[in-house]
């Protein structure tokens, strides 16, 4: 027997004519290529499987198609924004899915706080390479809450554009570097052949990789978040997310095979162990010249913007998700009169950014060793946790309404995805000190407050006065599937 669908009629709808490309792009831009081919692929190279690291890329993607096979046959179904919060709420119920949703808020929110650590920094060191002055990282970064809360309070037509542009624009300059590497035949050993290697790829510590690589992918999900702003939400979700993946996964794939093969296979290992933080540049500078290395220097910038703007677009749709729904005050589900945007939901997580941002600057963290490795640490194991039960909410929402019989979609992809899933947050939960910087209490502390988080969403679901229930028999309603009967609303 189907289980009873909630009303999910926000307070006001979101408007846009996004198409696949315009979703495609800020998904990717969420990815931030560039800032993971200059931090991830040397950690990923210097501390995981070596060489082998490109496979790693693959291996992950191949996760999360099969992950995204049930995730788009479910999205027809519950046409709402919100991704995993809505889809984890239609699965498993109303408990479940608004502790999802203080976890999806406070995992973007942590991403978004741990590029804003970095961004400070990069600027700073940027602006000092060339002459100018040097001041505090968390001013520069202010700078840009203001610049995204702009962005973000405006129609989201705006913000794609210039994820757009910044998005080609750091690609680019990657994609040079890896038609000059394979034209030449590689480097000194010409291409590299590790990744090819079964056995190569399973060496090392191929955990840290995997770690490392499932990180780099955070954000594809946000294909599901834009619905209501797509132009045909039905064909535009599925195609987004898979074009998503498969784009993500090949550059990335393709990139650091082209870097690791500019230095042969143990220069590589050697180099980007010893100079993590330069491995990146002094490829590019080897390669570009000092030219390359400067553009890629201006990229990585860019690169940090693209991805805060991506991310916080996200955090605000969760925020109008929620307030649409009741969970938050009704203002935080409304949109602009003009811009059609969730506007309130943009100044709060504006505000909330800002606020750590100074919390941040006052406790004296650094903003590389500290803020993004904290923070980036604790937006991986959550979202590694939403992407599970997400999973676990697919399979049980299509056993229970049985409103689409297709085999492969709604029980042998989605339980692959799963079990792919769980190796990968095990891995992630064995080797989250090493992703935060070594600490095993700040660990525990950082998985301690995203349970807090979760089941504060929890409470808040059983114990605040239930809305209006929503009468979704209709198959056509907002989801509603055959057989539902009332429920109350989140």
């Amino acid at each position: 027997m189907a289980a009873p669908a909630e009303s999910t009629a926000p307070a006001s709808r979101l408007t846009g004519t996004l198409g696949v490309g315009s979703i495609v792009f800020m998904v990717i831009a969420a990815a931030a290529p560039l800032t993971v081919i200059a931090g991830t692929i040397p950690l990923g190279v210097g501390a995981g499987n070596g060489a082998a690291f490109p496979m790693t890329f693959v291996l992950c993607a191949v996760v999360l198609l099969l992950f995204a096979v049930g995730f788009c046959a479910m999205s027809p179904h519950v046409p709402d924004a919100g991704a995993f919060f809505t889809y984890i709420r239609h699965g498993l119920g109303r408990p479940f899915g608004l502790g999802a949703a203080f976890l999806a808020l406070a995992t973007y929110t942590a991403v978004q706080a741990a590029v804003y650590g970095y961004i400070g920094a990069a600027i700073d060191e940027l602006v000092a390479s060339l002459g100018g002055p040097s001041v505090p990282w968390w001013v520069w970064t202010l700078a840009v809450v203001a610049i995204v809360g702009v962005l973000g309070y405006r129609h989201i037509e705006l913000s794609s554009r210039v994820l757009g542009v910044l998005l080609l624009a750091e690609i680019a300059i990657v994609l040079v570097l890896d038609v000059v590497v394979f034209a030449s035949g590689g480097g000194p050993e010409g291409l590299s052949t590790a990744l090819f290697d079964p056995v190569q790829v399973a060496s090392g510590e191929v955990g840290i990789a995997i770690m490392f690589a499932i990180a780099s992918f955070i954000g594809f999900e946000a294909t599901a978040v834009f619905r209501d702003e797509a132009r045909d939400p039905q064909r535009t979700i599925p195609r987004a997310t898979y074009l998503a993946l498969v784009i993500v996964g090949v550059f990335y794939a393709i990139s650091t095979w082209a870097i690791v093969s500019a230095w042969g296979d143990e220069a590589a290992v050697a180099e980007s162990g010893a100079n993590p933080a330069t491995f990146l540049l002094t490829t590019f500078e080897n390669w570009l010249g000092p030219a390359g290395g400067l553009i890629v220097t201006i990229l990585l910038v860019t690169s940090l913007f693209a991805a805060i703007l991506a991310f916080h677009n996200v955090a605000a749709r969760y925020w109008y998700a929620l307030g649409g729904h009741g969970a938050f005050p009704s203002a935080v589900g409304r949109t602009h009169a003009r811009h059609g945007s969730p506007h309130v939901a943009s100044l709060t997580q504006t505000i909330l950014a800002a606020a750590l941002v100074i919390v941040f600057a006052v406790a004296g963290l650094d903003p590389v060793a500290q803020v993004f490795a904290w923070m980036a640490g604790t937006a991986t194991l959550g979202i590694l946790l939403l992407m599970v039960l997400t999973c676990i909410a697919v399979l049980a929402f299509f056993a229970r309404s049985r409103v689409d019989r297709r085999v492969w979609h709604t029980r042998i992809a989605p339980a692959l995805g799963l079990v792919g899933l769980l190796v990968c947050l095990a891995l992630t939960i064995r080797n989250f000190p090493t992703l935060i910087g070594g600490s095993t209490g700040l660990a525990l502390g950082i998985g301690a407050v995203l349970v807090v988080v979760f089941l504060a969403g929890v409470v808040v679901a059983v114990t605040r006065k239930p809305a209006e229930p929503a009468l979704s028999g209709d198959p056509a309603a907002p989801g509603g599937v055959p057989g539902d009967t009332p429920r109350e609303n989140v």
